[in-house]
């Protein structure tokens, strides 16, 4: 079982899907602390009704340091950006590039950045979607693990369609913390390798009217 890190700045939907999925056995996988740049967040409150410790990292020039001995502290093998809005500085990224991993609401690399959902409205983007990848020392650029496609309705809004990519995201998100605990995604140079294994197309529900990308 791998013992993994999740750091998050908001509401705490994506690290609910991982404690989920974890408390399912979905994933061979146990949220060993939470760390928030926010100190009053819901995803630091969502922690603490599980139990699990939830830690405010505090501002300022050493914060990725205080984030990275809490980590090493907690014996943590993989760490998740799960709605994680604070850059991460280059010496963190590459400390723990490949044990990383990131999930952004947008099909990258299109519409990076804060707003991706907003942004593929303005834009009249026709399909977005949501992607997994690894981190790296760019922001939303690291090598892409999965992503999941959706069409853009004609009356969808920012807040129906960012609540319709979130519904994806808790499931491409678990499965790539799966994937990882599985040992089955290789990184070579941009592209991931996900080695051959189960499914979860075949073991769990999908959603309608959704591309997923192989590996899921």
């Amino acid at each position: 079982m791998i013992r993994v890190g999740v750091l998050a700045s908001g509401h705490g939907t994506d690290l609910q899907s991982l404690i989920d999925a974890s408390c399912e056995k979905k994933i061979n996988g146990e949220i060993v602390v939470v760390i928030s740049d926010k100190k009053n967040t819901y995803a630091l409150k969502r922690a603490q009704k599980q139990g699990i410790p939830a830690v405010f990292s505090g501002v300022g020039p050493h914060q990725d340091k205080d984030i990275d001995q809490l980590l090493v502290d907690y014996d943590v093998n993989l760490v998740v950006g799960a709605g994680y809005m604070r850059i991460i500085s280059q010496w963190f990224v590459k400390k723990w590039y490949g044990k990383l991993i990131n999930i952004h609401p947008a099909l990258l690399p299109s519409f990076k950045g804060t707003d991706g959902q907003d942004d593929a409205l303005r834009y009249g983007a026709k399909i977005t979607g949501c992607t997994t990848h690894f981190m790296d020392e760019k922001p939303d650029h690291g090598p892409i693990i999965l992503q999941a496609a959706l069409a853009i309705a004609p009356d969808d809004d920012r807040e129906r369609l960012a609540n319709r990519i979130l519904e994806v995201e808790h499931q491409i998100l678990p499965r790539t913390v799966d994937l990882f605990s599985q040992k089955r995604l290789i990184i070579q140079r941009r592209q991931v390798l996900i080695l051959p294994g189960d499914s979860w197309k075949e073991k769990y529900p999908t959603l309608p009217n959704v591309l997923y990308s192989e590996g899921y």
